[in-house]
């Protein structure tokens, strides 16, 4: 993993500095909150688990014990976090009067941008909530994993109005590579882009896997089939890039499987409500749902192929 101490990123000031609120400082928001600090903001960061403050300020930033004291007076609010649950917790509460949740601090001064990889079914609530307060709303999903958090080279799904992208442009260019912040649409199509863009991912994943597994069957050799897949029309950058981690037994545990089926079934809830048929995601959704009976909610975004992996009774390794 890349010391984010160590090499310098894209330190220089992209933007005049702001006072950002970052909420979610784990695996992702850690790296970004080091980022923004790096690029001269001045960053207040909050994380439900406090043993995270240390690691907080040894990059510069200044902890705080509580959400709601990260984002007074912020000029942004940037949150990380793992999934809609926590999302929705977090900035809407419980719905109650005494429970409202974070949103209802924010104000019309303040600009929220999000980039947790949530349902378009919550991101149309969040907007509609922003609104009513009249607080600028970016969804804005990342992509690119840790290794691009670190070197600030993420990658953006941006859903929200275009003035308010081209505003904090800036800021963003300080976690994300230039020309991979995209602008996707309106509010809510981050959201379903980033799903969108995960859901092929993992259809992909499971119908390599599957093919391996059918060409050790044959008698081809494993490193053999890969070559060939590598160089055919059907080649990608998951096959080149990030295949070779399972035939030393990595089945990618940056991310975990219980994540991939709220993922997968957030985009079919979208699907549900339009005439579109998903066969193909309902089918690799039950796949990794099954995945998840299996190893319980584990850290492993290709464990989908370890469970037809187990079904066929051998592993795809080469050189073991």
């Amino acid at each position: 993993m890349t010391d984010i101490n160590a090499k310098p990123g894209r330190s220089a000031v992209r933007a005049s500095s702001s006072q950002v609120a970052v909420l979610g400082v784990g695996r992702i928001g850690l790296p970004v909150c080091a980022n923004l600090v790096r690029a001269g903001h001045e960053v207040r960061a909050h994380d439900t688990r406090p043993e995270r403050r240390a690691a907080v300020e040894q990059h510069g930033a200044t902890w705080t014990g509580a959400a709601a004291e990260a984002v007074k007076d912020a000029a942004v609010v940037i949150t990380v976090l793992p999934g809609s649950p926590e999302l929705h917790a977090l900035m809407l509460g419980s719905g109650n009067a005494d429970d409202a949740g974070l949103l209802a601090r924010l104000t019309s001064t303040q600009t929220w941008i999000d980039l947790t990889s949530a349902a378009p079914d919550l991101g149309a609530e969040l907007a509609a909530a922003a609104a009513a307060r009249s607080v600028a709303y970016l969804d804005a999903p990342l992509g690119g994993g840790v290794p691009a958090a670190h070197d600030a080279t993420l990658t953006l799904y941006v859903g929200g109005p275009a003035a308010v992208l081209d505003q904090q442009r800036g800021l963003l260019e300080s976690i994300a590579a230039p020309d991979r912040i995209h602008r996707m649409g309106p509010s809510g199509a981050g959201y379903l882009s980033k799903l969108l863009v995960n859901q092929v991912w993992f259809g992909q994943a499971v119908a390599v896997g599957e093919a391996l597994l059918l060409a050790t069957e044959g008698g081809i050799a494993l490193d053999q089939m890969h070559r060939v897949l590598a160089m055919s029309p059907a080649s990608s950058e998951f096959i080149t890039q990030y295949l070779p981690a399972l035939y030393d037994g990595d089945y990618l545990r940056t991310f975990g499987l219980g994540r991939c089926v709220e993922e997968l079934d957030s985009v079919l809830r979208f699907a549900a409500e339009t005439v579109v048929p998903t066969p193909l995601a309902s089918r690799v959704a039950e796949l990794y749902r099954s995945a998840l009976e299996r190893f319980g909610a584990v850290d492993g975004e290709l464990l989908g192929i370890a469970h037809l992996e187990d079904l066929a009774g051998r592993r795809l390794r080469i050189g073991h």
